[in-house]
């Protein structure tokens, strides 16, 4: 992507948060947000910069993004209470991710035309602190996804929210707070995952987004054995990963032969460490299984690509079990909705389609 322009996020240096020096009740109506100097104060430099500043923070190296606890999360800055784990979902970016806030009243939507794209900032609304993003690709009943900065929220758990001002939200916690059992993220119970490399991620995407079944599509690396790789080092080859998507599906509206079937109309399985205009490791096609049948269904369909003729070379797709699958950089993902002209320019000037069309012909399916 290689020959688009390459974005970067300004990512900090995670420090740990010191809640108890800083916790607070629930803000009345007549809070008022501190001073700058006041803020610096009682903030984590890695607080201001994101709450202030709009930063954002390492993924996976931050407080909470695997935080299962059952209790809300409340604004760093006022106290006000933004989200609760009940809506709390492992989204797979690395940062914690919910469906919905506690009150819609509660945050605030903005425009944000940073990183050559536009966004939905979430903010804070009584003191304007910058939480993350709102993204349209999560799981229902919304079908959104509230991606956030741990440095921008703090955790109180159940057991702690009579002390700290927030019982009323108790009642929600009824069973947690009995020790009954944990509520499940929406939408994961019976998920299974396949994953593809076919060349430029941005172009796999696409095909199967928005298939009944399918809940998630997530650009990413794996295959290699450096860990939190980032785009710039699996681009410039050499981490051994190849830029892949993550497909979690539900097995009961759509089959792994489907998706294998997709996967195949989207590649040239005949070019070794190559898809088109990129070339290196990176952009190899593979299959990486996530068990037993997924690697016999997957063999079974390259047997049949390949007794089919259509493509005159060997087919050097690789069929190997999955490891470690990191999500790409926000900005990598439903890239062709981001920037839709930019994304059409370089698909078209890489020659995916025309061949593609060539191969497949009145076949050719044109999720692109």
């Amino acid at each position: 992507m290689k020959s688009c322009l390459l974005q970067s996020l300004s990512l900090l240096v995670a420090l740990a948060c010191s809640a108890s020096s800083r916790a607070v009740a629930e803000p009345s109506d007549g809070f008022q947000k501190p001073s700058k100097a006041e803020l610096k104060k009682r903030l984590t430099p890695l607080q201001y910069e994101v709450t202030q500043e709009e930063g954002t923070e390492h993924p996976f190296k931050n407080e909470y993004w695997d935080q299962h606890a059952a209790g809300i999360y409340v604004d760093v800055v006022s106290g006000e209470p933004l989200f609760s784990s009940l809506d709390k979902f492992d989204s797979g970016t690395g940062w914690p991710s919910f469906t919905r806030p506690l009150a819609e009243n509660s945050v605030v939507r903005k425009v944000d035309n940073h990183l050559f794209t536009t966004r939905s900032e979430v903010r804070s609304k009584r003191a304007d602190s910058h939480l993350g993003h709102v993204f349209d690709d999560g799981p229902q009943p919304t079908g959104l996804r509230y991606c956030l900065n741990s440095a921008a929220l703090r955790f109180v758990p159940v057991e702690k929210l009579q002390a700290e001002g927030y019982g009323k939200y108790l009642p929600l916690f009824s069973a947690a707070a009995t020790g009954g059992p944990a509520t499940k993220a929406p939408g994961t119970d019976n998920m299974e995952h396949a994953t593809f490399a076919g060349g430029c991620f941005w172009c796999m995407e696409p095909p199967f987004t928005n298939l009944p079944g399918v809940v998630q599509v997530l650009p990413g690396y794996t295959g290699g054995k450096q860990g939190n790789p980032t785009y710039e080092e699996v681009s410039a080859g050499g981490t051994g990963h190849a830029e892949s998507v993550d497909v979690t599906f539900d097995p009961r509206q759509i089959t792994y032969d489907k998706l294998l079937d997709i996967f195949w109309h989207q590649v040239d399985p005949t070019t070794p460490d190559a898809q088109f205009c990129d070339h290196g490791n990176q952009y190899r096609t593979a299959i990486f299984y996530h068990g037993e049948d997924q690697r016999r269904l997957a063999e079974t369909s390259k047997q049949a690509q390949e007794k089919s003729g259509r493509f005159k070379a060997k087919i050097v797709t690789e069929i190997t079990a999955a490891t470690t699958f990191y999500p790409a950089e926000e900005y990598h993902r439903q890239y062709f909705k981001k920037n839709p002209i930019r994304y059409k320019y370089y698909r078209s000037s890489c020659g995916r389609d025309q061949y593609l069309d060539g191969i497949w012909g009145k076949d050719r399916e044109h999720e692109h």
